[in-house]
């Protein structure tokens, strides 16, 4: 199945159905009074975080979803039906944004939360609905409220414990692939990943999400090389682990790129907790990678690990502070939760 994280469609909401104008007709009944029957609602459009999906791949073909409109009144009191609601089924982690491809409308982050995007219009009053004592024969009815159409974008953000950043060839799939059993593209030039990738990584009996995002490039947060829609799937993350090529010849520069960008992209993407880990060190000796530590640390990194993907060499100390990271994250989070006078959505 085809990766795909944004798509934009076109929903209509149904509209309501008329009201009825119509008298009572029976054989001996000279005035028979109203009975015209009111119009029936207008579908809605809804959107629905479902499991078993982790792609938007289904709205690249189809991209119109129309709720049915509510039936018309009818003679003898006799109402419209509704028409038929609409659904529109994405992956838990999807956003709903507005035409502007900016505004918010939903961020549908937990499993079966469900939206209204679009109501029906209210059918219209029957002539019934107007009787009166002053008005016995009412000769008027409501027309139904018109149906709500609009564009929106559908924007998926993965749901995952981990995110993998790095520059193109820093070794993120070659990672992914060494600790889980997730197969994504591994080839020796950089851009090999072309869409982030999910896997489970398992250490000392517990498992977490990593995501693998394409390599970001400097102005990835201005969309460059598309890095602002890669850099929206780490959001949710509780931990990054960034990557840093130690058989680079500018590993400071390097460094400090991805760290530009995660400044620049802006929210609190900056400030989430960071893993820095210098990786393929099984291609220098002892004195080059103290080097290489040392540049890290020069640049601004606190504490530098290393690793080898490909010997398995310090991988799994690797995992056990990405762990460590993630437990500590959600235990501040329900601690944060359960403190006095915390609001809780």
């Amino acid at each position: 199945m085809k990766f795909l994280d944004l798509a934009k469609v076109t929903i209509r909401s149904g509209a309501g159905g008329n009201g009825c104008i119509s008298f009572r007709r029976e054989a001996h009944v000279e005035f028979g009074g109203p009975d015209g029957g009111d119009g029936g609602r207008g579908g809605d459009v809804w959107v629905q975080a479902v499991d078993g999906l982790n792609t938007l791949i289904d709205f690249r073909y189809q991209q119109h979803f129309f709720a049915g409109n509510g039936k018309s009144g009818m003679g003898k009191a006799r109402s419209g039906r509704d028409g038929e609601t609409v659904t529109l089924r994405v992956p838990v982690g999807t956003e709903v944004l507005d035409e502007d491809e900016e505004t918010v409308i939903a961020d549908l982050s937990r499993l079966g939360q469900r939206v209204l995007l679009a109501a029906g219009g209210n059918g219209g009053f029957g002539n019934l609905h107007f009787k009166s004592s002053t008005n016995q024969a009412p000769r008027r009815a409501n027309s139904g409220q018109p149906a709500i159409e609009r564009q929106i974008w559908l924007r998926l953000k993965l749901i995952a414990d981990a995110g993998l950043l790095g520059l193109p060839n820093a070794g993120k799939s070659t990672f992914l692939a060494a600790t889980s059993n997730a197969r994504p593209k591994i080839a020796d030039y950089p851009f090999t990943t072309l869409h982030p990738n999910l896997g489970v990584v398992g250490v000392d009996g517990a498992e977490f999400v990593v995501a693998d995002i394409p390599g970001l490039i400097a102005g990835a947060h201005q969309g460059r090389g598309i890095g602002d829609r890669f850099l929206g799937h780490v959001e949710r993350c509780a931990v990054l682990l960034h990557l840093v090529d130690a058989t680079s010849d500018s590993i400071a520069e390097d460094y400090r790129t991805i760290i530009n960008e995660l400044t620049e992209y802006g929210g609190q993407l900056a400030e989430k907790p960071r893993v820095t880990v210098l990786n393929k060190v099984d291609a220098l000796d002892k004195a080059a990678r103290a080097e290489a530590q040392a540049q890290l640390r020069a640049a601004g990194a606190k504490q530098v690990m290393a690793m080898s993907a490909v010997s398995g060499e310090g991988v799994v100390d690797v995992l056990r502070r990405l762990r460590a990271r993630i437990t500590g994250q959600a235990e501040a989070e329900a601690t944060a939760a359960e403190e006095p006078g915390a609001w809780h959505p």
